[in-house]
């Protein structure tokens, strides 16, 4: 029993272990997931930024916070101000603002000069990264207002964008990129973007790539009809698969920790009420043997004295002592039978069991019983053979007889039967009696619970024939239930290991 409850602890806090660690290994994925798809987002708008610029169209308002948003974003993540870039981080802010393929970088004292094969140069300061100026080929210098900070994660972000400047037909007029496209134009994209302004949307490619794509409207009547950038995502869905296969095996280990750290804590808990039971049923045990000598020399001298009383008054108060000493027999009986059930000290005598034969003799013991009471007790055809005790056997069914006698009134008829299991056999005994309330059903085999309360006490019965039978039957790796219908009848039965034959 209390290997059963240690058990149910244990998985009781390995669940638990595993929905914490679910719930923070959820939000933990949510919020990467989350984050990703914010700084991608405002990594497209940046971009998108500059594309405005370096076409000389007029910037939404909506871009015009987005490029606000990242220049604040980067500075907080800046770690070193006074560090002088490298080279290659200029050419990467460069490509960032303007694109194509780097000529020449050069550095003149405090500030990078970065040529570009389309004969554009940008100047960047060499310890803030802030773009000076940008010199477009027979274009007058212009002064680009925004302060990038010095590079770091993020810049990642801009340099894995490539744009596609379209036509109102979706054609692609030229690629600005330094590498082959990923992508043709996503043309449901630009229909919403012309239609509404802008999109922004996950797609997926004819590859089974992912890409972030915004699309915007241009408003220049000699340039592209809209802008449409992308990012693809393949990069971050690795990670995020990482993260959950992270995830999933720290979830694993720390299950089995607990789990182990569970069953330590469930033993540790429970010892005192183990300790507790196991005095307990010693107890009983050694009272319920202690009990049986005095009873049995006081039923003695009862029946002795009964046969030598000739007053009426002295019989009938020996007669009651014979009764009451024969109901205290059972119940240390009984007593002493659920405590060898509890310590598992009950020995079964386990033989095959031929049932026919078996249930036949039974039968003829009980018929009568029944014909004190006007009840008829019938054998239904019986056959196959189980592996058991047969002294327990008999003692379950007479339990089972003895319920179904108290619960059936005169002209009721009993049956007794059997019917194969797969590998076991039912047996039953069923009856047309009143029958049991269905709230009763799930406490009928619990101890020392009577659905009569009044009616139990007055015919002797301690509640303990149930609870013994259970027990008897699960000694035998069987099981038991019961079906009853009020005013209709009651059917209880349980089931026996088949005897291996040959």
């Amino acid at each position: 029993m209390f290997r059963g409850l240690r058990w149910q602890f244990t998985l009781f806090y390995a669940c638990a272990a595993v929905a914490i660690i679910a719930l923070i290994g959820g939000g933990t994925y949510v919020s990467v997931a989350g984050y990703f798809e914010r700084i991608t987002d405002l990594a497209l708008q940046h971009k998108m930024v500059h594309e405005f610029h370096a076409l000389n169209a007029p910037l939404p308002p909506e871009l015009a916070h987005a490029d606000a948003d990242w220049s604040l974003l980067r500075s907080a993540n800046t770690t070193n101000r006074n560090r002088r870039l490298s080279a290659d981080e200029a050419a990467q802010i460069a490509l960032s603002v303007r694109g194509g393929e780097i000529r020449e970088v050069k550095l003149d004292d405090s500030y990078y000069e970065v040529k570009l094969r389309d004969g554009s140069e940008i100047e960047i300061d060499a310890y803030s990264g802030k773009i000076i100026e940008i010199k477009l080929k027979g274009e007058a210098t212009t002064t680009i207002p925004t302060s990038p900070a010095l590079p770091s994660a993020y810049d990642a972000e801009l340099a894995s964008i490539f744009v596609l400047p379209l036509d109102e037909q979706g054609r692609i007029l030229f690629n600005p990129n330094p590498a082959a496209l990923p992508m043709p134009a996503h043309q449901e994209a630009l229909a919403a973007a012309l239609r509404n302004g802008s999109d922004i949307r996950t797609i997926e490619t004819t590859t089974g790539q992912r890409v972030r794509l915004l699309t915007y409207r241009l408003t220049r009547p000699d340039g592209p009809a809209a802008l449409q950038l992308g990012r693809l995502l393949t990069d971050q869905e690795q990670v995020l698969r990482q993260l959950v296969s992270g995830l999933i095996g720290l979830g694993l280990f720390g299950a089995v920790i607990i789990g182990f750290a569970g069953w330590w804590l469930a033993g540790r808990s429970l010892r005192p009420a183990e300790e507790a039971w196991v005095r307990q049923t010693r107890f009983i045990a050694s009272a319920s043997h202690e009990l049986r000598a005095p009873l049995t020399l006081i039923r003695a001298s009862a029946e002795v004295a009964l046969r030598h009383a000739d007053d009426p008054d002295q019989r009938e108060l020996l007669s009651d002592v014979l009764s009451e000493s024969d109901h205290m027999r059972r119940l240390v009986d009984d007593l002493l039978t659920l405590s060898r059930l509890d310590s598992g000290a009950l020995v079964l005598q386990r033989q095959p069991v031929s049932l026919p034969s078996f249930l036949a003799d039974l039968h003829r013991q009980v018929r009568r019983l029944g014909e004190e009471k006007g009840i008829a007790i019938q054998l239904a055809p019986i056959t196959g053979t189980v592996l058991a005790d047969p002294d327990r056997l008999r003692q379950v069914l007479l339990i089972l007889i003895d319920n179904a006698l108290r619960y059936t009134p005169s002209g009721g008829v009993i049956t007794i039967a059997t019917e194969p299991a797969g590998k076991q056999i039912r047996l039953s005994v069923s009856d047309n009696g009143c029958g049991i309330a269905p709230e009763h059903l799930p406490h009928l085999f619990e101890r020392f619970y009577r659905v009569d309360v009044a009616r139990n006490r007055s015919d002797g019965h301690a509640g303990l024939g149930l609870a013994i039978a259970k027990g008897l039957v699960e000694a035998h790796s069987g099981a038991i239930g019961i079906e009853s219908e009020v005013n209709r009848g009651t059917r209880v039965w349980f089931t026996l290991p088949v005897a291996a034959t040959g």
